[in-house]
């Protein structure tokens, strides 16, 4: 799988986790009970996005990376 992210956040508002993938625009969520579920959800998720991209011949979306310096203990 390409190294998209993933913004986890919990919703109190909602009571579970919501998952934004970025890359692919501010509607593209789904959501867990768990933080577990959640990213799994989003795995799955981000996986379709991919493979339907591929199969409709349209570009995937730039990979966005981290440009900071990672602090290592």
């Amino acid at each position: 799988m390409l190294n998209y992210s993933m913004v986890i956040q919990w919703s109190e508002k909602d009571r579970c986790f919501v998952v934004t993938l970025p890359e692919w625009g501010e509607l593209c969520q789904t959501y867990g009970d768990t933080y577990e579920e959640a990213l799994n959800n989003a795995k799955e998720v981000l996986q379709l996005m991919v493979d339907s991209s591929k199969q409709e011949g349209s570009s995937l979306p730039e990979v966005t990376t981290f440009q900071g310096q990672l602090q290592k203990a």
